[in-house]
């Protein structure tokens, strides 16, 4: 899988355009970064930047984006609604594909740690990265804002993760860390009764409802009084009222606590000296959820609008099912939903799956189909157009060009034929494993749906899953294998006149030559994957398709034997390091052993099925 990251920089100017395009374009000139979104605000004198790009680019783009706000933004001069405490306010850097949140910590903290060193800016880790408790939360970091921060500074709790501890007045303070993916998501409603919308998100949002009590004169739950704490009772923020009745929840509050009451105060924000009457809440159904009910007037009917900030918890497809059961108990339907803003690639394919999985279908199909699914299964096209290329993160941005994967069969052929040396046999190799992939993946799901082969569908859907994971990387690679040859050829026009530019051409030359061992060795693991899994479908799959299961493991061996081909030849070009040769070769051998070994054995099998 490809790595994403995105970065979300909060810059404390909304106003002066050109400050504003002198960060972009800081941030636009690091390659390999693609700018997604750029959004001023005047009254807040605030904006909000979105871009994303491999680990290594966001990282560098992130820096430069900070170090030009601080050349071009004086903090002195800085006023606006919205909270703030540093030229760039705040900075999360968020897992989407092929990263995750050990990954966004680490870059938060070599970014914290340069901005420190370099610029001489405090910076201070939140949310996923924060090294202090208290420091998760950004309104607790951001306290007193920038008029607070000279003072805060002095104070040994508030000394900063990285740079010094001293005040300076033009860039402020830095806040930096990892997060999840926001998702900002709305269920349509066919009812144009806002009270509606708001009594079902009030049951979705993890902070919940306020409990109230029974009105018999009527049904509807947002009627009725709000129960409230008495003296001596408050809430514990530390307490899972999960399904737990208004009466356990007071009768709780009234126990003994093993934890520090006054901390819970203090975490949810309540004044100890206004702790009564405070409303009796019952928490909602999902973790890491926020609902509001609204209604709007361009589409003529309600909406409950939600915010996912760990879909990975709280998915999208178990939320929308359970509005769509809570709606119904309300005498009201959902008529789909929609997406504001861009969502990760995984979000949809989660959503994809599960409904496939409720159809008692494999989900072991090709990514467009999965998101498909996803697409008509929650009404994503309800009261917009859903544009997979503008919505999906992953495919708003192209890191690097696929040019011959995405050409006709016939375009790649005739590509390969004629005297340029790329595509060559590296490419053939991979498209031929990926070839065998698509048809493990394609015996594997006619062997789920065979009447008869109840009990294999749980081994054939995971042989499904596994084959177009395999697909979809070897497909990638067989591109990265031209790259790879065109990345020798870059590293070996490099000038060398001087001793400095003889030494970065060499450590060029020794790169680029292990990336183009790098890619086929990987192509040829992959297909020998291919293979296995070709096995196991001759064994147990539908005998139908048995020949498919025989070809696959015949097109695996030919990308194993055909990837190692290419490893050979490519290894006289680091005789610097011959610990790596001695390693690859004996790969090699392994591998092609192997393949053959697994190629006389599926054909041999093959044939016994089909001859009986």
């Amino acid at each position: 899988m490809n790595t994403l990251i995105e970065c979300v920089p909060n810059f404390s100017e909304g106003r002066d355009l050109s400050k504003i395009d002198q960060i972009t374009a800081a941030i636009k000139a690091v390659a390999g970064v693609t700018l997604l979104d750029v959004d001023p605000g005047a009254d807040t004198n605030r904006t909000v930047v979105t871009f994303v790009g491999s680990v290594s680019a966001v990282e560098e783009a992130a820096f430069q984006a900070i170090k030009k706000a601080a050349e071009v933004i004086d903090m002195r001069q800085h006023h606006g609604a919205h909270g703030r405490m540093g030229a760039t306010d705040v900075c999360p850097f968020i897992p989407v594909s092929g990263a995750d949140i050990a990954d966004c910590i680490a870059l938060s903290e070599r970014v914290g740690e340069r901005v420190g060193h370099e610029l001489g800016i405090p910076v201070y880790l939140y949310e996923h990265s924060a090294r202090i408790p208290e420091r998760r939360n950004l309104a607790v970091v951001r306290s007193g804002e920038y008029e607070a921060l000279a003072e805060k500074l002095t104070q040994p709790r508030w000394k900063p993760d990285f740079g010094p501890a001293e005040f300076k007045p033009t860039a402020g303070a830095t806040v930096m860390g990892c997060r999840e993916f926001l998702i900002a998501y709305n269920i349509n409603l066919n009812t144009r009764d806002k009270r509606l919308a708001t009594d079902i998100a009030f049951e979705l949002r993890e902070k919940g409802r306020s409990c109230r009590k029974s009105n018999p004169d009527s049904p509807n739950l947002l009627d009725g009084s709000i129960i409230r704490y008495a003296d001596g009772e408050y809430p514990c923020a530390f307490c899972d009222y999960s399904g737990a009745t208004t009466a356990d929840i007071i009768a709780h509050n009234r126990s003994e606590h093993d934890h520090d009451l006054e901390a819970t105060w203090k975490e949810n924000g309540y004044d100890p000296n206004k702790l009564n009457k405070k409303p009796v809440k019952r928490p909602g159904l999902f973790k890491d959820v926020k609902a509001v009910g609204w209604y709007i007037d361009t589409y003529k009917r309600a909406q409950i609008s939600i915010n996912f900030t760990n879909y990975k918890v709280a998915t999208i497809p178990a939320v929308f099912d359970a509005a769509c059961r809570l709606a119904d108990e309300r005498g009201i339907r959902v008529t789909g939903s929609e997406l504001v803003g861009l969502i990760p690639l995984e979000a949809l394919l989660m959503a994809g799956r599960h409904y496939l999985q409720k159809q008692g279908r494999t989900i072991g199909i090709p990514e467009a189909d999965l998101v498909d699914m996803a697409v008509q299964s929650l009404g994503l096209n309800d009261v917009t157009p859903f544009v997979a290329e503008e919505k999906i993160v992953d495919y708003a941005v192209s890191l690097a060009p696929r040019d011959l994967i995405n050409r006709t069969v016939t375009g790649f052929i005739t590509e390969t034929s004629t005297n340029s040396p790329a595509p060559g046999g590296g490419s053939v190799a991979a498209l031929a494993g990926g070839l065998g992939a698509a048809l493990a993946s394609m015996v594997s799901a006619l062997t789920h749906e065979k009447k008869g082969f109840e009990k294999t569908r749980s081994e054939m859907e995971e042989i499904g899953v596994k084959a177009q994971q395999i697909k979809d990387r070897l497909l990638y690679l067989v591109d990265e294998d031209t790259i790879a040859f065109n990345k020798v050829m870059d590293a070996n026009r490099l000038p060398s006149e001087s001793t400095e530019e003889q030494e970065g051409k060499a450590a060029a030359q020794l790169a680029a030559a292990k990336y183009a061992i790098d890619v086929p060795a990987e192509v040829a693991e992959l297909s020998l994957a291919v293979m296995q899994l070709a096995k196991l479908l001759v064994a147990k799959g539908n005998p139908n398709s048995v020949s498919d299961a025989g070809v696959a493991g015949e097109v695996g061996a030919a990308a194993v034997n055909g990837a190692c081909l290419n490893v050979l030849i490519n290894l006289p070009g680091v005789t610097v390091d011959p610990d790596y040769v001695a390693a690859m070769r004996t790969k090699v051998e392994q591998l092609t052993t192997a393949a053959d070994e697994l190629r006389r054995a599926i054909f041999s099998a093959t044939r016994q099925v089909i001859e009986g």
